[in-house]
């Protein structure tokens, strides 16, 4: 097609289409008016749209907010003063096995110091500090380190060393002791962080959970990304991991934080072994290659020792015996004695060895007093091992009792100081407890079984003088349970468990009106009868039974022959008998627990019998 052509083809449907518009206008129709109209409606819905954009885009970045305010992580830190519990410019913080504990540390001159309660409940309680001499005090097998407050100087025996640093300061009445100093002489590593001043401990080893954190992350005191940073951790740091906490693990880190990390952020979990090399000291003293038979020899003067032939006349297999020779006499230490060289010498030739018991029954003495000063313990020791040494005696029996629970850090001191000066001179150091109870733990069997040579179980006076009701002296579960109990804190080959020669004639009348209005408000008034007793030997305890024509019968709970009769006025004697076939069960559990021998109070309440049965049983 020409151009011309297509010009002429152009001009047609152009012609035409005119001619179509103008078939379907309206003449009274303003067309223009209503193109304008549609052009601004197509406006009026663009804004609508870009309006409705907006909004939306609003309302998401509105949400956006709210949910990361909500569920975003926290960047705030937590005050590590307070984590610490940190009030004072000289003060350290505290983390030991990974727990974070109040601040009972300071620092001074470069050198970390704990203070001695904290010491004694967490690194070793063999430290011991007197707050009335100002001395502190650490036990060697065979030597005493000496440190006096406020100085560089310490003594191990009679040689003196020196610190570079103060060894033991004073604030008050706190004593803190120096790190480096503790080190010396217990099991522990420890690492010292600023910023804030802390000081992390391990004195327990062994095995422990690892893991590694993924990439830089956060250590927080709480678990959940709303919980404040304790601590920034970065990437490839090893954690201690303590336990799981749904979507987070409790960790500690290096420098003492203990907090919380999300488990998504750790990796390489694995269990390490932590050790330090450490020689613990040997307490080892005096173990005798065959089992003890001991009986107490009650002595009350120095005439009475002259006795010993005849009290040692009718005894079977006895190789042990301990006179009550010696008893504390003031707060200073001084002590009576009514020890005799002949007695010792009869003893050694009748094949016994004599271990002399200490008392502190005089009521001039207030424990307390007497135990917690350095000085009246370091004379009373003295005195007694130079009283067994002068005397040949072979070793030294402890019966302390009713120690108040306040000295028993001060009675275990004493016990320490003794084993000593016993390892030294070769004396046997033995030690009397009562059984086991809650209320009596402050004697600290443990840690006399570690100094002592052997630790004595009073297997009596279950029911005693005082007592509310009667019963028997030595039952068999009673007996059995000090047993049992002992040896959880003291080796077998340790424990000596004693039995009683007498028993307790029981008097029981029914109380008066008088006598329970008095007892109101007191333990008595739970009780409807009152009641009396005497302590009777073996062979007077029988007498009595028989005098009254009582019927014996076998008390299978108690392990021992009982007997009842009527008194005058209401009242009703009961008594639970020891003899042969007692102490036979009672010997029967020393054997059955292969405790280290048999003791008995006291020499003269036995019958004759009862030899023959001891001897079978530690023989």
């Amino acid at each position: 097609m020409t151009n011309e052509q297509r010009e002429r083809e152009r001009r047609r449907k152009a012609a035409a289409a005119r001619k179509a518009a103008a078939r379907y206008e309206d003449p009274g129709v303003d067309y223009q008016r209503r193109r304008r109209a549609r052009k601004r409606r197509r406006r009026v819905r663009k804004v609508c749209i870009a309006l409705l954009v907006i909004f939306i885009v609003v309302i998401g970045l509105a949400g956006g907010t709210i949910y990361w305010i909500k569920y975003g992580p926290t960047k705030e830190t937590y005050d590590l003063n307070k984590y610490f519990g940190i009030t004072a410019k000289s003060q350290m913080g505290v983390t030991i096995n990974n727990e974070v504990l109040d601040a009972q540390a300071i620092t001074e001159g470069g050198t970390a110091y704990l203070s001695y309660n904290f010491v004694q409940d967490y690194i070793s309680d063999r430290f011991y500090w007197d707050s009335n001499e100002h001395i502190l005090l650490y036990t060697l097998p065979r030597d005493m380190v000496k440190v006096a407050a406020d100085s560089k100087d310490y003594s191990v025996s009679d040689t003196v060393n020196s610190e570079d640093y103060t060894i033991v300061k004073t604030e008050g009445d706190t004593a803190y002791i120096a790190l480096d100093f503790l080190q010396k002489y217990a099991n522990f590593d420890y690492e010292v962080y600023k910023d804030p001043a802390r000081v992390v401990i391990t004195s327990k080893f062994g095995e422990r959970q690892t893991a590694k954190v993924k990439d830089d992350s956060q250590v927080r005191i709480l678990g959940g990304v709303k919980s404040p940073v304790l601590e920034e951790v970065k990437k490839g740091d090893k954690l201690t991991v303590l336990e799981d906490v749904s979507d987070w693990k409790k960790v500690c880190t290096k420098s003492g934080i203990v907090g919380y990390i999300q488990k998504s952020k750790l990796k390489d979990a694995k269990k390490e072994t932590i050790s330090r090399e450490f020689e613990e000291p040997d307490y080892t003293g005096i173990k005798k290659d065959y089992k003890i038979n001991l009986v107490w020899h009650q002595v009350t003067s120095e005439a009475a020792n002259e006795g010993i032939e005849d009290a040692l006349a009718a005894t079977k297999g006895l190789n042990t015996i301990s006179p009550t020779w010696f008893s504390v006499t003031d707060n200073s230490g001084n002590i009576s004695s009514i020890a005799s060289t002949d007695y010792v010498d009869y003893a050694h030739q009748c094949g016994l060895e004599v271990w002399a018991l200490v008392d502190n029954f005089d009521q001039n003495v207030d424990d307390m007093e007497l135990l917690s000063h350095t000085s009246s313990r370091e004379n009373l020791e003295n005195q007694l091992v130079n009283a067994a040494l002068q005397n040949g005696i072979d070793g030294i029996n402890v019966d302390f009792e009713q120690i108040p629970t306040d000295v028993g850090e001060h009675y275990i001191q004493f016990i320490r100081e003794l084993s000593v000066l016993c390892r030294v001179n070769n004396l046997v150091l033995s030690v009397d407890n009562y059984v086991p109870k809650g209320y009596n733990t402050h004697y600290h069997r443990e840690e006399q079984g570690v100094m002592a040579d052997y630790v004595i179980i009073m297997g009596y006076d279950e029911h005693f003088a005082g007592s509310y009701e009667a019963g028997s002296v030595a039952s068999y579960n009673y007996v059995k349970e000090g047993i049992e109990e002992t040896l959880r804190d003291v080796p077998a080959d340790k424990v000596i468990n004693a039995v009683p020669f007498y028993t307790r004639l029981w008097n029981e009348t029914p109380k008066t009106d008088e006598e329970r209005a008095e007892d109101q408000g007191t333990e008595a008034a739970s009780y409807s009868m009152k009641v009396t007793s005497e302590a009777l030997g073996m062979e007077e305890a029988a007498q009595r039974v028989s005098e009254a024509g009582a019927t014996v019968t076998w008390d299978d709970t108690a392990k021992q022959n009982y007997a009842e009769w009527q008194g005058d006025n209401d009242s009703t004697y009961r008594i639970w008998l020891e003899d042969a076939s007692s102490l036979e069960v009672k010997l029967g559990l020393m054997k059955d627990n292969n405790l280290a021998g048999t003791a008995a109070w006291k020499l003269g309440f036995e019958t004759s019998d009862i030899w023959d049965l001891i001897q079978k049983y530690v023989n």
